[in-house]
């Protein structure tokens, strides 16, 4: 099997030559970049399997950066991890609502990153190939990673597909945020709970010109819950 392949967008070369002799201990096939301009040029030669990011970067922002591989319609499906000193909530709030997968605050240790890259790899490799589940007019189906809403195919990330396609499956129960992070995401797994708010509020967003947005509730002080059914 071929190993997977990382491109590594960091200005800093010590930190760049780090991680990137780490990862290749543990398999992986590492591209550098040093700026966005340079970032950009590895994707359009080769889209990597996955990306770390780091936020402050010479000639625009990683977060600049994650945005624009988020719009593309060949890149969007690319996980990206962002790297970053920057530690308040606010902050990674804002890396993930801008399309980022994960955070990772800088200092971390090599162990806790491959721990997280193999994590987000895991989820982005999408689920096995079950028959197509469907809520109303809402279809999901695993083995060609597809969702359509009244026929219309709906783009959704990794994550998104992810989370959608355990709703769908596990309809009218209540998961806490914790129960999510397991189930979707994954046991030992360095998320935080706040991921899931963010994850669900993407999830909606692209269900929601059709209305199937309303299938995602909120039972408050519990979780979230899918249902075809309004209370």
């Amino acid at each position: 099997m071929a190993s997977k392949q990382i491109l590594i967008v960091e200005d800093e070369k010590p930190i760049r030559d780090m991680i990137a002799f780490g990862l290749r201990r543990a398999g992986f096939d590492v591209l550098e970049a040093e700026d966005c301009a340079t970032a950009r040029a590895r994707v359009a030669d080769r889209f990597p399997d996955i990306m770390l990011v780091d936020w402050m970067l010479p000639d625009s922002s990683g977060l600049e950066l994650t945005r624009w591989m988020k719009r593309g319609e060949d890149t969007r499906e690319v996980p990206i991890i962002m790297l970053t000193a920057r530690a308040e909530e606010e902050d990674k709030v804002r890396g993930l609502e801008g399309g980022a997968d994960d955070y990772v605050t800088k200092p971390f240790s090599p162990r806790e990153l491959l721990a997280r890259i193999n994590a987000v790899l895991r989820r982005s490799n999408g689920g096995s190939p079950d028959e197509a589940v469907t809520a109303d007019g809402l279809v999901l189906d695993p083995a060609s990673h597809r969702v359509r809403a009244d026929g219309e195919e709906i783009s959704l990330g990794p994550t998104e597909f992810r989370l959608l396609n355990f709703f769908m499956t596990h309809p009218e129960r209540v998961y806490s945020r914790s129960q999510l992070l397991d189930r979707v995401w994954g046991g030992n797994v360095y998320v935080e709970e706040r991921t899931v708010d963010v994850h669900i509020r993407r999830l909606r967003k692209a269900l929601e010109s059709h209305g199937y947005d309303r299938f995602i509730q909120t039972v408050r002080g519990a979780g979230y819950r899918f249902s075809t059914q309004t209370d």
